[in-house]
């Protein structure tokens, strides 16, 4: 069965997903619509900035955390260490190239590389919060292999003005593709392709145009050639604005999720979702296979962050974000299925979306890609990460240049940079009403968080009165940490969790830095020893105002005070 809009498709995306591959000229009506509806969304919170290196050595603290694409280039321990030291917060391992061999050597040496505490105290020895995310290759559509190739590097020549037909029984794969009759390995083509739309082969290198549908299994799609180019056996095929019924997840992805399960990877980013039902599909098989090793109910999944990479899945958006734990923009493959010229845009209203759910969001793709081979940066690119941040996002992410690029901590270090002065710039109030800050207010103020979410937004706003350098959160689980988050507080929220599995699945949220320790300590000493253990790792400095947030039954669910760091 394939996927149906969702009833909010109408609304969000509306200019974005009008035409595949037009153009459309804003008027000053749609200006001001826009400005009216982005209005509707202001909270009286702005985006934060880190605190200031103090003349103590109080550390800075960049607040958007960083996702960082670990590779061959990376993977070694003297490289790792140094991306870590850089700002890397979460490791991404991209089961679309990784070896099981490599993925291993990368998290072993991840283990070597964690944060060590430098005094003796209540807090774990050797702080195991740098994060990992598993990426899926997910399901794809791609041509056959090529008639005659025993290389697989041979390729054809497609021809402007020419006609090809594409194929889908399975003779034509058996027999290879040639110029005029190119395999594709989704039987369903026919069935969600209609005359005068585009079929994107290899990352969009050669677009075709549909001009004739048969009916019936099987049934060949007649395209006319847009452009000149060479095509290579198996290249990929995007259908922009198609709406498939492609499975969430293939045979690989399956063989890849339980294996993240095995390795207690601490989330799994879902490639090419199309709708909430994938997303369930992926939930239902992850507890499959927590039963099938024998782990406990209670035993934490991996969050589930979908990614957004197609027209489809910003049609269904709305579904999809309810269902997930969070949401990757994920830029390569949505600029080749929507115009490029809309990616910004629909960047943006992604954002927003998650920020007003209190859902982490990241930002992805080419966002230093110029870095891969040179030690600086294009402008372009710190204006990428830059608006990043004044969007709202959680997480920015490298890919290549981390991965493969021949300066992978210098790339941090510079991402490190760059959110710094942009987080320092909205704090100051520079962008007055050109920024808008969405905060978590409209969806988490309501039914069971009611009472939660209400404490959480005093704090924050008792955190903007008194200047707080932190706000320390005191639970198990670290649970309550996500919704202070979500009122994006002016300084760093250090949430004091018992496992290192509670503390690595916070470190995605913006500003939360998970803390281990505090298990040996009485309710009654435990705010005493938090701001200690604060103070002594660079948190906070004497004389500093906090925010300290107390979930536990002493108080019937959770409280806040202020105080000054002695």
């Amino acid at each position: 069965m394939f996927v149906r809009a969702s009833r909010n498709a109408s609304r969000r995306f509306p200019s974005i997903l009008q035409k595949p591959f037009t153009t459309r000229q804003f008027s000053i009506k749609d200006y001001k619509e826009a400005s009216t509806a982005a209005q509707q969304l202001k909270t009286s919170f702005e985006l934060p900035c880190p605190t200031e290196v103090q003349a103590d050595g109080t550390r800075a603290f960049q607040l958007t955390k960083i996702v960082a694409t670990i590779g061959p280039t990376s993977e070694q321990l003297e490289p790792l260490k140094k991306v870590v030291d850089a700002g890397m917060k979460i490791m991404r391992l991209n089961f679309s190239h990784a070896t099981t061999e490599e993925v291993e050597l990368r998290l072993a040496n991840l283990a070597k590389a964690q944060d060590t505490v430098s005094h003796d105290g209540h807090v774990a020895r050797t702080q195991d919060v740098r994060a990992t995310l598993l990426d899926t290759r997910g399901p794809e559509i791609r041509c056959g292999k090529l008639k005659g190739d025993l290389s697989g590097h041979e390729t054809i020549s497609l021809v402007k003005g020419e006609t090809i037909t594409l194929q889908t029984a399975s003779k034509y794969e058996d027999e290879g593709s040639t110029e005029t009759d190119l395999f594709i390995n989704y039987s369903k083509l026919n069935e969600c392709m209609s005359p005068g739309m585009k079929v994107l082969l290899d990352d969009g290198a050669v677009i075709l145009t549909v001009t004739e549908v048969a009916t019936g299994e099987n049934g060949p799609v007649t395209c006319s050639i847009d452009n000149s180019g060479e095509l290579r056996s198996r290249a990929g095929v995007n259908l922009p604005m198609a709406e498939t019924d492609l499975p969430a997840m293939s045979e690989k992805d399956k063989k890849d999720i339980k294996y993240g399960l095995e390795i207690d990877v601490d989330y799994l980013a879902a490639s090419f979702i199309q709708s909430a039902e994938g997303v369930r599909e992926i939930r239902t098989y992850m507890e499959q296979c927590a039963a099938e090793l024998g782990w406990e109910k209670d035993r934490p999944l991996p969050l589930i962050i979908s990614k957004i990479e197609s027209a489809s899945a910003l049609i269904h958006f709305d579904e999809i974000l309810e269902e997930s734990d969070g949401i990757m923009v994920a830029r390569g493959d949505l600029g080749v299925e929507i115009p490029i010229q809309q990616v910004t845009n629909a960047q943006k209203e992604m954002v927003a979306a998650c920020n007003a759910v209190g859902k982490p969001v990241i930002v992805a793709t080419q966002m230093l890609e110029s870095m891969a081979k040179n030690p600086r940066p294009t402008r372009a690119e710190v204006s990428d990460v830059t608006n990043a941040v004044y969007d709202g996002a959680d997480a920015v992410m490298t890919s290549g240049e981390t991965a493969k690029g021949k300066y992978p901590s210098e790339t941090i270090k510079m991402m490190n940079d760059i959110i710094l002065a942009a987080e320092s710039y909205v704090s100051s109030g520079s962008l007055g009403s050109l920024y808008v800050q969405h905060g978590g207010t409209r969806s988490l103020y309501s039914g069971e968080k009611k009472m939660t979410t209400a404490v959480a937004k005093a704090s924050v706003t008792a955190s903007l009165v008194h200047d707080a350098s932190a706000i320390l959160i005191l639970s198990e689980d670290g649970g309550f940490a996500p919704i202070v988050s979500a009122f994006r507080p002016n300084c760093p929220i250090v949430a004091f969790c018992s496992t290192g599995k509670a503390a690595r699945q916070l470190n995605l949220r913006r500003g939360i830095f998970p803390v281990i320790g505090l298990t040996d300590v009485s309710p009654e000493e435990k705010g005493t020893v938090a701001m200690e253990e604060a103070k002594a790792m660079g948190f906070v400095s004497t004389g500093d105002s906090i925010i300290m947030l107390d979930i536990s039954e002493k108080y019937g669910g959770a409280s806040f005070t202020t105080a000054t760091v002695s």
